[in-house]
């Protein structure tokens, strides 16, 4: 979001500043934050159990969270002063229109929710009454948000915030960015994704492919998991095709650039980054995806831009099937063309910088696509 007001927009006045309103608040709450990053890296299948408790419990509502998160959020606001205040997560916009409401500022400061979940079924923690405008993926999550009631007038539909980075390059490009992860500029290429915590079912689907005999070349991104890397480098070294393993890394845009299909978890963002990137999907569908996760696995399955992966084991015959089978590959490439909103961030932008104070307004102006 940040990045992509910088992009979008110009002048002296606008400053952005980033808090994480839970982990970076209390001790407890930070290691909360670690247990939930814990089981989503080790043990991917109890994430229902999380996600039912949460949404029954409700601890975005709860004081034992408010308590610890309030000093550290209410210090924030009071140093840096905000005009609008933006939430991106579904368990911060709580103690933010808390917060408002003990400063008597609810009238003066809009809270505005982007839900970073693009389908129904996601989090109750989004829901807010508090929340001055929400901006949403596409009607599924527009309509989640009305049953769970949030006022229809306060949402607007805008698309996901996708970094305007990920986008779409020809096939000349692509071969470029092979060739600087050291690759064959020509060869079907897979990355590999197990996201910035490194882990979930990936690692294993990973094992699986690294045993197939495949004219292929793959990335492997390891994320923060610094023994996921080294055991990715070893298994690299048996591999009969060319991969090239990384740990963390913010140019996530250009293995996705360079690669005919990615195998991947299904994250909200990390799926619509990739259809910006008109990127085909291999999901994994391994163990059951997360509540929040199910409509956008449906969704992608649905329009033929991906292929859902049940066993590990069916990894190899899939890649082959796609190596062998050129129209296939095209077919779904194609299919992910109108599965994301084009220019999305920008009409993010623009809805905020509308509930900015008139005098700011006029200091900085967006810039138009592109510019």
């Amino acid at each position: 979001m940040s990045e992509g007001l910088h992009k979008f927009w110009v002048g002296e006045s606008v400053a952005v500043r980033v808090i994480k309103a839970v982990e970076e608040s209390h001790h407890i709450t930070g290691k909360l934050v670690g247990a939930y990053n814990w089981t989503l890296r080790n043990k991917q299948h109890w994430m229902k159990y999380i996600f039912w408790a949460i949404n029954r419990f409700r601890p975005e509502t709860r004081e034992f969270v408010h308590r610890r998160c309030i000093g550290y959020v209410r210090e924030q606001f009071e140093r840096w002063c905000p005009h609008i205040v933006v939430s991106v997560h579904p368990l911060t916009q709580h103690i933010f229109a808390r917060i408002l409401k003990e400063l008597n500022l609810s009238n003066q400061i809009p809270l505005v929710t982007v839900v970073t979940d693009p389908c129904y079924g996601f989090w109750k923690g989004w829901a807010c009454n508090d929340v001055s405008l929400y901006l949403v993926a596409n009607d599924e999550a527009r309509q989640q948000l009305i049953d769970y009631g949030v006022m229809p007038e306060k949402i607007k539909i805008s698309g996901m915030p996708v970094n305007p980075k990920f986008h779409e390059i020809d096939e000349k490009a692509a071969q470029k960015a092979r060739q600087a992860f050291g690759l064959d500029a020509e060869k079907f290429t897979i990355f590999v994704n197990a996201g910035w915590i490194g882990g979930g079912n990936i690692p294993q689907i990973f094992r699986e492919l690294v045993r197939g005999e495949l004219n292929v070349q793959a990335i492997f991104l390891a994320g923060k998991n610094e023994e996921l890397k080294r055991e990715a480098e070893e298994l690299a070294k048996t591999a009969k095709f060319p991969i090239k393993v990384i740990g963390y890394s913010d140019e996530i845009e250009k293995m996705m650039q360079s690669a005919n299909v990615m195998i991947s978890k299904l994250g909200g963002l990390t799926t619509f980054e990739a259809l910006a990137c008109r990127l085909p999907i291999i999901a994994d569908a391994t163990t059951p995806p997360m509540p929040q996760e199910a409509g956008t696995v449906n969704m992608i399955a649905r329009r033929g831009a991906g292929i859902l992966l049940k066993k590990a084991s069916d990894i190899v015959p899939t890649i082959q099937n796609l190596v062998l089978d050129s129209k296939k590959c095209a077919d779904m490439k194609a299919a992910t063309i109108g599965l994301s909103a084009p220019n999305s961030t920008e009409m993010i932008i623009r809805e905020i910088a509308a509930l900015l104070p008139e005098q700011i307004q006029t200091a900085n102006k967006p810039l138009r696509a592109g510019a």
